[in-house]
């Protein structure tokens, strides 16, 4: 089975995995507690309340790290939908019509790509556009 994965901005996708993050953690202490009901066994509890108070922790952590990444992100206008949208990188996609985005004037007209935002993968990426 083919997933077909849409593009969506950076910011909603890290803020995406973050919520994951909690929805895991909250699976990993509902185990703990089957286990310790089921194999009554509190070390197996406190091991899987402490994984899931881990990701929790993390979850809190890339949240405030978005947040703060999103206080320095470029707001632009997105000229299909006229939304203002924050911008990270060379490359983004406006997060409310997933239209491509760029200030790069080297990059207008070019198709969309996120390895434009990586400095390696885009020399490799401007090397085959060249040839």
């Amino acid at each position: 089975m083919k997933w077909n994965k849409n593009p969506t901005s950076k910011i909603n996708r890290i803020r995406s995995w973050a919520l994951g993050l909690i929805f895991a953690a909250m699976i990993v202490m509902y185990l703990g507690v089957i286990l310790l009901y089921m194999a009554h066994s509190k070390i197996l509890f406190g091991i899987f309340l402490l994984l899931g108070t881990l990701a929790f922790l993390l979850s809190f952590v890339v949240y405030f790290w978005i947040g703060m990444l999103s206080m320095r992100a470029v707001t632009v206008q997105c000229p299909n939908c006229n939304h203002y949208t924050k911008m990270l990188g060379r490359a983004d996609i406006c997060a409310n019509c997933n239209e491509p985005l760029t200030l790069d004037p080297s990059l207008e007209g070019k198709e969309f790509n996120e390895d434009y935002n990586n400095k390696r993968k885009s020399a490799e990426l401007e090397k085959k556009e060249e040839r």
